[in-house]
């Protein structure tokens, strides 16, 4: 064994039970829940309403912080509870008396307009809806009527016209399961409005029309599994609505399968992926909602969804602190990454996972062999390009790798980092994201999978966050992305963005045409991908005969890095701009915390007209690829007739 070697391995505290779980069975996957609650008893008060999980600070107070470590959990120990038992779950129990209770020390605190706690009120809503055996039936008159009054407390109070309207339908649902005083007025009218957010084919925004977000709180986080969750436990008495989201998901499940790759992890894209796992939480959803996915899915496919991707995450042990409780990140602790609204207890959003623990044994979910993911058929059962409209994404899965090209969305509001996180031309999901870590040097702002500018000679940069016009569009048969963006009044950028062909399945173009009145640097990414040598841990050298599987070169409109993670480059087709191998700053990529960029560079003069025609490679490590990489490299795809005709 290596130095290196040794010190990937070396680790300060012993593996989570979830990184020796097999993640197969059943009782594996109850085993996994329970692994995840059972850290945070150390974190309980005295009272029991509140988990401290860490010690960094958020944009809500300290209370709420804690009242989210208390109540994020329940997503996993309400179906843990309504399928079998934990012996822990009292902790929970006394903690939901005290924290409504106006005269505990440990009350939570009276909702006020836009409160966090209103957040924390839907996974409590849920938990009284499908395990009121243990949290509403055992209780006194008195301790029932605190818990009505601090939920139909956010009846009258102002809520963000977003996905937050579903937690209080939640906390209303909570309360009507279980015959307590609840306002159906306010439930119908915020469900009325909330399906007005829908767009087609099971897509939502995530907010009103003019917003342009439709990323994990579409689906997984929030809309879609919300839905599912209703259209289950109102079914009866809202009929109607309950199959309307019942069709929905349906028809989005055929689009949200192409996020997945086959090896189990979900496309990084957008904000929130510290709830890490919670990605998979539609096909949780699905599983609850008894909701028979249409073929080529099956129960079977759904089940590998959703273990495979928690199979992924079992092999990433620096997701857990040395107590076992969850951190901040992605797939090692990532402030970076982290968006303002993130406390210590924020991760565990990601226990959306565990619904079907609710489900018996029984049930076709568990039942079912699992499946692989339809792109594993010979030939695939899911087309390999599939163009999205409603999102704007144009999802592939060509030659083992799974990534979508983006055009046109956006965060309707300041959010940290949020031109990584929605305006990069291409997401991964062998190769992540990567976020910029400072405000100084093109190292910092991380161009990956994006054109970055400035005008004061490298001092600040911009890059894709707001476009004029994001239209998505087919040209002989394939389609395209093409969008506009304005970063300064003088400064016109077009884009086209094409998905690999059969003849380059592992290239994807990207085409600019910059008009500019002003003088401007330039630099374009293509991923970001592991930096050291797999043998010493310390930064890759130059690719050379005897180190052909590794290292680096750059040379005149090329950038190329091979490393243990596989191998990507850059090429421009047409016009002649350097190369360049970035040494970006450490943590900036969510999966690996010690990357490089092959990226292209070139000064635009003022009143220039320019055209850069991208190519990007891409292959992630698989079986053989150390002896195809060379060769699929020095194939470069060819530009379209219809793409140069503007051109001249």
């Amino acid at each position: 064994m290596s130095t290196a070697q040794a010190a990937s391995q070396n680790r300060p505290f012993p593996l989570h039970p979830l990184s020796q779980n097999a993640l197969v069975t059943r009782d594996d996957f109850a085993a996994a829940c329970a692994s995840l609650l059972d850290p945070l008893e150390a974190g309980f008060s005295p009272e029991k309403a509140l988990v401290k999980v860490g010690g960094s600070g958020t944009r809500f107070d300290e209370t709420a912080a804690q009242i989210e470590g208390f109540a994020r959990p329940l997503w996993g120990l309400a179906p843990l509870l309504a399928g079998g038992s934990y012996s822990k779950s009292d902790l929970w129990v006394k903690g939901l008396i005290a924290g409504t209770d106006p005269e505990s020390p440990e009350f939570w605190g009276n909702m006020e307009d836009l409160d966090q706690r209103m957040v924390e009120a839907c996974p409590i809503g849920f938990t009284l809806a499908i395990a009121g055996k243990d949290f509403w039936d055992p209780l006194t008159d008195k301790q029932k009527e605190n818990i009505a009054s601090w939920l139909g407390s956010m009846n009258d109070k102002e809520m963000p016209n977003t996905n937050w309207l579903w937690f209080r339908v939640f906390a209303n649902l909570g309360l009507k399961q279980n015959g307590a005083p609840f306002s159906q007025s306010r439930l119908e009218a915020d469900m009325d409005h909330l399906d007005t957010f829908h767009r087609g084919d099971g897509w939502s925004n995530d907010g009103p029309a003019g917003y342009t977000q439709m990323d994990y709180y579409s689906g997984s986080f929030a809309i879609q599994y919300l839905q599912l969750l209703y259209a289950k436990l109102a079914g009866d008495s809202d009929p109607k609505r309950a199959e309307e989201y019942r069709e929905r998901a349906r028809k989005y499940s055929l689009d949200f399968a192409h996020y997945m790759d086959p090896e189990g992890h979900a496309i990084p894209f957008g904000r929130s992926l510290t709830y890490r796992f919670a990605t998979v939480g539609f096909w949780s959803a699905l599983a609850f909602a008894d909701v028979e996915p249409p073929a080529p899915l099956s129960w079977g496919v759904i089940k590998g969804m959703l273990l495979r991707n928690l199979r992924w995450w079992s092999k990433h042990p620096d997701i857990f602190q040395p107590n076992g409780m969850l951190n901040i990140g992605y797939t090692y602790p990532n402030y970076y990454l982290a968006e303002n609204y993130n406390s210590p207890g924020s991760p565990y959003w990601c226990m959306l996972a565990f619904a079907p623990l609710a489900l018996p044994k029984e049930h076709p979910f568990w039942t079912s062999k699992e499946e692989p993911h339809p792109f594993k058929s010979s030939p695939s059962l899911l087309p390999e390009i599939k163009a999205l409209k409603y999102p704007l994404h144009i999802m592939v899965h060509k030659a083992g790798h799974t990534f979508l090209l983006s055009s046109g969305q956006k965060c309707h509001y300041p959010l940290k980092s949020t031109q990584a996180k929605y305006g990069h031309f291409a997401y991964s999901a062998s190769f992540g994201y990567s976020v910029p870590t400072g405000g100084y040097t093109i190292e910092q702002y991380v161009p990956e999978s994006a054109l970055a500018l400035s005008d004061d000679e490298g001092e600040m940069w911009k890059m894709r966050r707001d476009v004029e016009n994001a239209e998505l569009s087919t040209k002989d048969g394939s389609p395209y992305l093409y969008s506009e963006m304005r970063p300064w009044s003088d400064v016109k950028v077009r884009t086209w963005l094409l998905p690999p062909t059969d003849d380059a399945p592992s290239w994807h173009l990207r085409v600019h045409h910059i008009q500019s009145g002003r003088r401007l640097q330039s630099y374009e990414g293509a991923f970001a991908i592991k930096g050291t040598a797999k043998a010493t841990g310390r930064a890759l050298g130059a690719l050379s005969s005897s180190s052909h599987n590794e290292g680096t070169e750059a040379g005149e409109a090329s950038a190329l890095t091979v490393s243990e993670a596989g191998a990507v480059g850059i090429v421009d087709l047409q016009a002649p701009r350097s190369g360049k191998v970035l040494d970006v700053d450490a943590n900036s990529n969510l999966i690996e915390a010690r990357t490089v960029l092959p990226a292209l560079g070139m000064d635009i003069e003022a009143g220039k007209d320019v055209y850069f025609v991208t190519a990007v490679f891409a292959m992630p490590a698989s079986e053989g690829w150390t002896e195809r990489w060379r060769e699929v490299w020095e194939k470069k795809p060819v530009i379209p007739d219809w793409i140069k005709g503007p051109m001249k």
